[in-house]
């Protein structure tokens, strides 16, 4: 992994997340996985220079293991220097990808069904080295907010978004559903649908069919 320049805020500690994203690091293809991104990415021949797939697909996959909404990537790439470093961007001067950007590379491995087959490729990994044991799944769901602003190109709210109320406020956008490994806490299984859908109807679509207890 490529270390933050002048090494501030970085830390010897070998953490637990440390030790999981060295080992990640380490069994990972990813040169693999980038070949089957790369011809769907648009080639950046305007603007700002663009971000190396595999930095993009690293943070993707943060996001998946640890749970993190678009708005909070960005922020942990901004105050994480560990997570800097695992997805080979430099160091604290250096620009970063903001929320908008992670969430263009989503739709793209969504747009071409490659998150659901990358994803499954990691998994089948961790559980021949024994980093995802099967035998429990956690499933929950979380609110990720949209604007529901009128004043655009289009004059429209997304229309895969929806208003949900949870406790006394009201939110807007999507929710993202998901299962995970009870043992090791790892993602196993993603589902995004817009906000007003009950996390009930997605739960066995959260189950891989080889728990044997399932938390809710």
């Amino acid at each position: 992994m490529k270390q933050s320049s002048l090494g501030l805020g970085t830390s010897t500690k070998r953490t637990r997340r440390r030790e999981f994203l060295d080992e990640m690091d380490r069994v990972v293809p990813w040169s693999d996985l980038v070949v089957q991104i790369a011809p769907f990415m648009p080639e950046g021949k305007r603007g700002r220079p663009p971000f190396p797939v595999e930095s993009l697909l690293r943070i993707h996959f943060m996001q998946q293991w640890f749970t993190l909404s678009d708005p909070a990537m960005e922020e942990a790439l901004h105050d994480v220097p560990l997570f800097r470093d695992f997805a080979g961007l430099g160091g604290w001067d250096d620009r970063l990808p903001d929320e908008s950007t992670i969430l263009r590379f989503r739709h793209v491995l969504e747009k071409h069904k490659l998150a659901e087959r990358i994803l499954a490729t990691v998994n089948l990994l961790l559980g021949a080295k024994g980093l995802m044991l099967r035998s429990g799944t956690v499933v929950d769901a979380t609110l990720i907010s949209a604007p529901s602003s009128t004043k655009n190109a289009s004059g429209e709210r997304d229309p895969e978004m929806h208003q949900s109320k949870k406790g006394q406020q009201w939110f807007f956008g999507m929710k993202a559903h998901i299962g995970v490994d009870a043992d090791s806490g790892l993602v196993h299984t993603v589902r995004g649908t817009s906000g007003n859908v009950n996390d009930v109807v997605e739960a066995n679509s959260l189950l891989h069919g080889q728990e044997t207890d399932v938390f809710a």
